[in-house]
C-alpha cells in the first residue's frame, strides 16, 4: 500500500480488505442528528461495476478484482490516497466539498489498465445541501451560500430544511427546489453536503476550520467552498404591506438560554420607556411571550405591545421590513430582521461581535468576561439553560450582557439614520 500526503492538514484512510464493506472513518460522525444519511450505496455508475459519488464525502465502491485505487484534491495538488485493492470501499476521511479527482486501475492481469479517470464537476446534476431543523438564524445565514455553490458549479440545486422556513425563500429563488428532510430520496444526487455547527470535530472532517473561529454563517461558506463574505438572502413575503401607520419599532427579548439574554435587570423596561417617550410604538414579536426554564422565567418587555405568538415567518418579516430598526438578541429574529434590509441593534456579550452578520450597531461591553461562545475551550452545553462555562454559580455569571448598560444601548439607537429624538430628553 502507498499512501501520498504533500500536506500535514490531510487525514488518509486505509482501505479495507476484500471482505469489508466500507472503510472505517478516522474518527466517529457527529452524534445522530436531523440529516438524512445518504444512499446505501454510491449512486454514480463507472465501468466494471465500480461505483462512486460525493454524498457525504468521496465514496468508491470496487467489485471482485485486483485494483489501484488514487484520490486527489485537484486544487491543492495533494494526492491524498492511493493504494491496491480487491473488493470493498473507499470513503474520504473530509465529508465537506473538496475537488476530488478519482483514478482506478485494473491490475487483474498486470497492465495496469486505467478504467476510472473521474474529476468532480456538478455542472448540471443534482446536488442535495442539507440544513438542520430546529433553528432559524442560522439556517439565514447559511442559505446564501448554497446559492453562491449553485452559481459557482451550475448545479441542481436542492436544499432540504424545515418546511417553516421554506415559504422564506422559495419565490425568490425558482432555480432550486426546496424540500423537507422527510423528502429527502438520497439515491438520486451526484453530491452531498449537511451544513450544520460540528463542536467536536477535532480532525476537521465536517468542517475544514471551527466555526468559532470563522463565525456562524461564514462556516457554510468554508463548508461549500465558496467565497465566506457575507451575503443576506432574498426573501419572498406574499403580504408586503405595512402593517401599522405609526412609526414603530421591532424587539425580540427572547431566545434559547439565558446566557443569549440581555441580562441587565432594567435593560428593557428603560429602552422600551426610552423609545415609547420619543414616539415610537414598541412591538414585541418573539414567538413567546414568557420563557424559562426551572426558577429563571424570561417575560416580555413591560411596556412592549404584544405581538408574540406563532405566526409565520413571512409575517414576521413584513413587520421588520417597514420598522424604522430592530432591536434583539443573537438570536434567529435578529438575521431575519437582517434579511429584511432592517438596521438591527444587535445585543450580546456570550457571543463575539464577528460571530454573527456585520451591523453598525452592535453592542457589545468587553470589560467584562465575554465571547465564551467563541472560545473552543469550552464546550456549549445545549442542555443547560443557564450555561456560564467560566463564572457559573459565581457574582459574575450573566456578567457579559448584565454589564451591558441601557446608556450603552441608547448611545448606539441615537446613532441610526432618522432615529427620532424628542425636544425634552426624557432618560
Amino acid at each position: 500500500m502507498t499512501n501520498y500526503s504533500e500536506s500535514t492538514d490531510v487525514t488518509l484512510l486505509d482501505a479495507p480488505p476484500a471482505s469489508a464493506g466500507v472503510a472505517p472513518a478516522t474518527s466517529p460522525a457527529p452524534a445522530k442528528g436531523p440529516f438524512p444519511a445518504p444512499a446505501g450505496i454510491p449512486t454514480q455508475k463507472a465501468s466494471r461495476g465500480i461505483r462512486f459519488d460525493f454524498n457525504l464525502g468521496c465514496r468508491i465502491t470496487l467489485p471482485d478484482g485486483k485494483w489501484r485505487i488514487r484520490l486527489r484534491d485537484l486544487d491543492t495538488g495533494n494526492v491524498l490516497f492511493e493504494t491496491a485493492i480487491g473488493a470493498g470501499a473507499v470513503s474520504s476521511a473530509k465529508k465537506y466539498y473538496v475537488r476530488f479527482g478519482i483514478e482506478v486501475w485494473d491490475q487483474s492481469h498486470g497492465d495496469g489498465l486505467r478504467v476510472v479517470d473521474h474529476t468532480y464537476d456538478a455542472k448540471s446534476r443534482p446536488v442535495l445541501i442539507q440544513f438542520p431543523v430546529g433553528t432559524l438564524g442560522d439556517i439565514i445565514g447559511w442559505f446564501p451560500y448554497a446559492v453562491k455553490f449553485q452559481q459557482q458549479h451550475g448545479c441542481r440545486l436542492t436544499c432540504a430544511m424545515s418546511g417553516v422556513l421554506i415559504p422564506l425563500f422559495e419565490e425568490a429563488y425558482p432555480d432550486i427546489q426546496f424540500i423537507t428532510p422527510e423528502e429527502v430520496k438520497p439515491e438520486q444526487y451526484y453530491a452531498t453536503y449537511n451544513i450544520g455547527l460540528f463542536f467536536d470535530d477535532a480532525s476537521s472532517e465536517w468542517q475544514p476550520c471551527d466555526f468559532r473561529q470563522v463565525g456562524l454563517h461564514r462556516t457554510a461558506g468554508h463548508i461549500l467552498g465558496v467565497d465566506a463574505a457575507e451575503q443576506a438572502p432574498l426573501l419572498a413575503l406574499e403580504d408586503d404591506s405595512r402593517p401599522i401607520p405609526e412609526r414603530y419599532v421591532c424587539i425580540a427579548a427572547q431566545s434559547t438560554t439565558q446566557c443569549k439574554y440581555w441580562n441587565h435587570p432594567t435593560g428593557w423596561r428603560e429602552i422600551v420607556e426610552f423609545l415609547r417617550a420619543r414616539g415610537y410604538r414598541v412591538i414585541c414579536i418573539d414567538q413567546k411571550p414568557t420563557h424559562g426554564h426551572g426558577i429563571v422565567w424570561n417575560h416580555i418587555p413591560y411596556g412592549a405591545e404584544d405581538q408574540t405568538g406563532d405566526q409565520p415567518l413571512t409575517e414576521r418579516a413584513r413587520w421588520l421590513k417597514h420598522a424604522d430598526f430592530f432591536i434583539g438578541l443573537s438570536s434567529g429574529l435578529s438575521w431575519l430582521a437582517w434579511a429584511a434590509g432592517t438596521p438591527v441593534v444587535l445585543i450580546s456579550g456570550f457571543s463575539s461581535a464577528a460571530n454573527e452578520f456585520s451591523t453598525p450597531y452592535r453592542v457589545i461591553n468587553y470589560h467584562p468576561c465575554n465571547s465564551c461562545w467563541n472560545d473552543a475551550r469550552v464546550r456549549f452545553d445545549h442542555a443547560d439553560f443557564l450555561w456560564c462555562p467560566r463564572h457559573a454559580g459565581t457574582p459574575r455569571q450573566f456578567e457579559c450582557t448584565r454589564l451591558i448598560t441601557p446608556e450603552q444601548v441608547k448611545s448606539v439607537l441615537r446613532r441610526i439614520p432618522g432615529f427620532f429624538e424628542s425636544d425634552s430628553e426624557i432618560d
